[in-house]
């Protein structure tokens, strides 16, 4: 059976998916398939390179990642993220895509046209980093003489590769709002809009996934707020489990694995 999922945008809220991965390979389900955008591309990237996902945080945490953004002055970016391609040389055995033992999509969008595309061959790294480029903040990458920045632009949950290609799909989601009764900062207000706009179609992709894993509140986290890392990683551990007991439809698939 071929068992997908799909893996949301949401900066250092990103750390997330590794929480719900963990759940789900505790409870012996191996996904056949990932497709992630911007910080989900990277949970995913290390997924599929067979590194478990607790390693996962823990890598986060001992490299401490954006420390190796650069000052990129005077240039289309505030800073620089390709330092941080030393995390994945270091940590993923793989140089392309198509050599990973899962098969992983990795979305990014085309600066220089204007559309959406999806990676599923050549260099692993530059894909990554052209996923999680965010506009504005970091420098746009180039791939074959074309621009990429952050996938979320035009794709926030990249569902749509999936969806002729697996069985049962699971999505997981970090950018929840909860309710706001009033504002105090305008970068508060910025984060909000932000996340409103990425999360425009959630309600319809939701439909589409067999279960949506979405811990309550996540998107109240700032995107580069790293001093959250490992409440965020417990919380989607936790929220991942409830979910998966309150399912039927994922113990029947759970079922249906033990038969095999």
């Amino acid at each position: 059976m071929k068992i997908g999922i799909v893996l949301s945008g949401g900066g250092v809220r990103g750390i997330a998916h590794l929480g719900v991965l963990k759940a789900f390979d505790d409870a012996g389900i191996k996904f056949t398939h990932v497709c992630g955008t911007s910080a989900g591309s990277i949970a995913g990237a290390f997924y599929c390179a067979g590194i478990d996902p607790e390693e996962g945080l823990n890598i986060f945490l001992r490299t401490r990642l954006l420390k190796f953004v650069r000052p990129a002055l005077g240039s289309l970016g505030l800073i620089s993220i390709e330092h941080t391609k030393t995390i994945f040389e270091q940590y993923i055995p793989y140089q392309n895509i198509e050599d990973l033992p899962v098969e992983l999509t990795i979305c990014a969008t085309n600066f220089s046209e204007g559309h959406i595309s999806y990676f599923t061959e050549g260099p692993l790294t530059p894909a990554v980093l052209a996923s999680s480029c965010i506009p504005g903040i970091f420098k746009p990458i180039m791939i074959n003489d074309e621009m990429y920045v952050d996938g979320g632009v035009l794709n926030n949950f990249p569902i749509e590769p999936l969806l002729n290609n697996c069985d049962y799909i699971i999505g997981s989601s970090c950018n929840h709002l909860n309710r706001a009764e009033e504002i105090h900062s305008i970068s508060k207000l910025m984060q909000r809009a932000g996340l409103m706009s990425i999360n425009h179609d959630m309600e319809r992709k939701a439909k589409l996934c067999n279960l949506l894993i979405e811990p309550k509140g996540l998107g109240d986290i700032s995107t580069f707020d790293t001093k959250k890392a490992e409440t965020i990683y417990w919380l989607a551990f936790d929220s991942t489990l409830r979910a998966m007991k309150e399912s039927e439809s994922l113990q029947e698939l759970l079922s249906e694995l033990r038969k095999h």
